[in-house]
């Protein structure tokens, strides 16, 4: 039995109402830190997550309506987090009615979606609501049968009293229920009673996706509005100098094209208002051809920034040529020390044995199936804009800057994404919309074509790292040392696996400068770092003449046992947990021999992942066979969804690792659509992909993210059996294979 407050403090808030008409609304948290039993340590929250309030209503039909606050971006929380809240009501799934809040900064606290948190951060307070209101029920079905209320029970939605064989459903009940005081603390569930968490429910969005209903914010139209494109600089370095509209103005369709300015000089940006091109030039009309067409005809001219421009970030046309010797002369230079164990140089001067090697990665372009858009109505005394945005607070109180208004006259409704991976974090199109509309005095949507989004992307940065191992005579790992950086940021995560498991341990970081923009990427850091780590320990295995499996469950083993230093981020019982699963599933050591196949395991956002690729050549060519993935990412809360997250998750890293890459010359991107840009086809997929969870009762952690970053180390590691090649630098595909 678990005990949970409902009220703690202001953050943690639980209070009802009754519904005009009759029924029920229950106000609560979505905040996990103030209502579980953990230690306030454990459940401490860091800055770039988020904290949400919901509402629960019960209609007097006993229909439940559970507000989803969180943008969707395909993580599916639009179903699970509901579900939760279904589980501890107790009601039948089937009368669960789903519903996605706009955004309301008086009722909802940071709506994000971003970090893999969603279900972590909130898993207590949902359970916490679910069974608050099933509590109030239970006490207004007791009063009504004037019999104590241990003896009334639920089932389905239905509240039972057996002595008496009197039942009536929650919808009868529900005012009076709104109408008794908040209990001060609930019982939760035993989680072997779980009938709707753990078992697979169709997405509540999935029919209309299906059927083409207007969902996304490409979908989105109202009468009188206007389609409206930007034109911005061909470089990163670059800036407005003039512009002819002549041509373009005659053109059919063509209301106006005119300079719009995204921020103001003064304005101090948050961290989600990223852009490099902030002067640009608008084109306005009727439908989204004609301003195509227009676009084409215009006559603009741009030129170099001669002094560091306003985000302070450095002038220059830059190019992939000179990315690559600054980062390699970075490399080879020491680092920021962030973390030491031990002596690593005495570990590596004594050394019988030293493996060393470098990896790189470019920049990468998001390429969401839906480009940028939103729709903006700007009035001079308010604003209604609706569209894909992952951070709606955030581009609230920009909007409200830009366009001098109150927060309280910005209405922004929230569309379905046509995904996200961190790319619509970064709200500057939202922006440019709205400025856009309140020039014209009309409703706009600014649409950006593909190769609008891939050249005037948020990127994922470009990395570099230098790995090297110390081995002794008994070929046992006595030291390492890693040093990572990139451009602008390093992925280095210090307190990682193999942290903590190696006696002499060396991490240091660097970064460089540009101008180009980069943001969030998914799985952050970690899509690189896994590809990086997990090759190198694979090839350190084979120096050392060890399984590559059993050799990072040997260094787990000493991490459980004797962990070295006291910040290591990951538990080495549930990393080792995994690998071990895959071990079996795969057939690892009766099937090894006889297949090209690697494995790699990783851990971030909370979750831990391993994989197993198995590769055959066809032709030249690897033809990726079979995917094993084991995930231990606590209580899968809806299965089928969670198989479908990794599904996805595997077959876009496998993607991005052997064919994605953006390149420079002189400050413009190479590569402006899918004919260049290459993204996996259908035929490059894993034929097959087999996925296992951990069976446990830890609370969910992540995993919209941690499932990505493994695969690409386990297909590296696959490569080299195959091939004989090590593949150090993405994409793989240009290492050896045509493209």
């Amino acid at each position: 039995m678990t005990i949970v407050k409902t009220k703690i403090d202001r953050r943690s808030f639980i209070r009802s109402s009754v519904l005009a008409g009759g029924g029920m609304l229950l106000g609560f948290s979505w905040l996990a830190s103030s209502c579980s039993t953990n230690t306030p340590k454990e459940l401490s929250m860091p800055d770039e997550w988020f904290e949400i309030n919901g509402f629960l209503k019960i209609g007097e039909n006993g229909l439940v309506t559970i507000m989803s606050p969180n943008p969707e971006i395909g993580q599916n929380v639009k179903t699970s987090m509901p579900m939760i809240v279904a589980e501890e009501l107790d009601v039948d799934w089937k009368n669960v009615i789903v519903e996605q809040a706009p955004l309301n900064t008086d009722i909802f606290t940071r709506q994000l979606a971003g970090g893999s948190q969603s279900i972590r951060q909130s898993w207590p307070a949902l359970r916490m609501a679910g069974a608050t209101a099933r509590e109030m029920l239970r006490q207004a079905a007791a009063q009504k049968w004037n019999v104590p209320i241990e003896e009334v029970t639920t089932e389905a939605g239905i509240l039972i009293h057996k002595n008496s064989n009197k039942k009536v459903g929650y919808g009868e009940v529900a005012s009076a229920a709104a109408g008794l005081p908040v209990p001060e603390e609930v019982e939760l569930k035993e989680i072997d009673d779980f009938s709707i968490i753990g078992t697979s429910r169709k997405n509540v969005d999935g029919f209309k996706i299906v059927t083409g209903q207007p969902l996304f914010g490409l979908d989105y139209k109202k009468e009188g509005m206007l389609i409206a494109m930007v034109a911005h600089p061909p470089a990163f370095g670059m800036k407005l100098k003039s512009f002819d509209a002549t041509d373009a103005k005659a053109m059919p369709g063509i209301k106006d094209v005119f300079v719009v300015k995204t921020y103001n000089d003064d304005y101090e940006l948050q961290w989600s208002d990223i852009t490099s091109y902030n002067e640009l030039v608008a084109i306005v009309g009727n439908t989204t051809w004609e301003v195509m067409t227009a676009k084409l005809m215009l006559n603009v001219e741009w030129e170099p920034i001669s002094d560091s421009n306003r985000m302070n970030v450095p002038a220059g046309l830059e190019s992939t040529a000179d990315h690559i010797k600054k980062m390699t002369e970075a490399g080879a230079k020491t680092g920021r020390e962030v973390r030491r164990d031990g002596d690593p140089e005495a570990a590596f001067k004594n050394a019988a044995k030293i493996v060393e090697q470098i990896y790189t990665a470019p920049f990468q372009a998001h390429n969401t199936m839906e480009p940028m858009n939103f729709f903006a109505d700007v009035k001079e005394d308010e604003a209604v804009m609706a569209g894909p945005i992952q951070t709606p607070e955030f581009m609230e109180k920009t909007l409200a800057a830009r366009l001098g208004l109150p927060l309280e006259k910005i209405d922004i409704q929230m569309t379905r994404m046509g995904g996200g991976f961190g790319r619509r974090l970064y709200g500057h199109f939202m922006v440019e919309a709205a400025v856009i509309s309140q020039k014209v005095k009309a409703p706009v949507k600014l649409v950006y074509s593909r190769e609008d989004d891939m050249t005037y992307g948020i990127y994922r940065p470009a990395y570099h790292a230098l790995y090297r191992a110390a081995l002794d005579t008994d070929n046992n790992l006595i030291g390492f040392h890693v040093r990572m950086g990139g451009i602008p940021s390093s992925p280095l995560h210090a307190n990682r696996f193999p942290a903590g498991a190696v006696d002499n341990y060396l991490a240091e970081s660097w970064s460089i400068d540009t101008n180009i923009s980069t943001g969030a990427f998914r799985a952050p850091g970690s899509n690189f770092n896994a590809v990086a780590e997990q090759s190198f320990l694979d090839e350190v295995a084979e120096a050392a003449g060890k399984d590559p499996i059993q050799f990072r469950l040997d260094l787990l083993k000493s991490a459980q046992e004797n962990p070295v230093g006291e910040r290591n981020d990951y538990d080495a019982a549930r990393y080792a947990g995994v690998l071990e699963q895959v071990r079996e599933k795969s057939g690892w050591e009766s099937g090894a021999s006889d297949k090209n196949r690697g494995v790699a395991a990783y851990f971030c956002h909370n979750s831990y992942v391993a994989n197993v690729v198995d590769i055959e050549m066809k032709d030249g060519r690897p033809v990726i066979q079979k995917v094993y993935a084991s995930t231990d990412c606590g209580i899968v809360v809806n299965p089928d969804a969670a198989v479908n997250m990794i599904e996805g998750s595997i077959v876009d890293g496998i993607g991005h690792a052997m064919y994605s890459g953006l390149t420079f010359n002189e400050g413009q991107p190479e590569q402006e659509n899918f004919d260049s840009y290459r993204l996996i086809r259908h035929a490059e997929s894993p034929k097959e992909i087999e996925v296992h969870f951990v069976k446990n009762e830890i609370d969910p952690t992540g995993l919209g993210e941690p499932p990505y970053p493994p695969v690409m180390g386990a297909l590296a590691n696959a490569l080299y059996k195959a091939t004989g090649e090590r593949y150090y630098h993405q994409p793989f595909v240009k290492n050896t294979f045509e493209a």
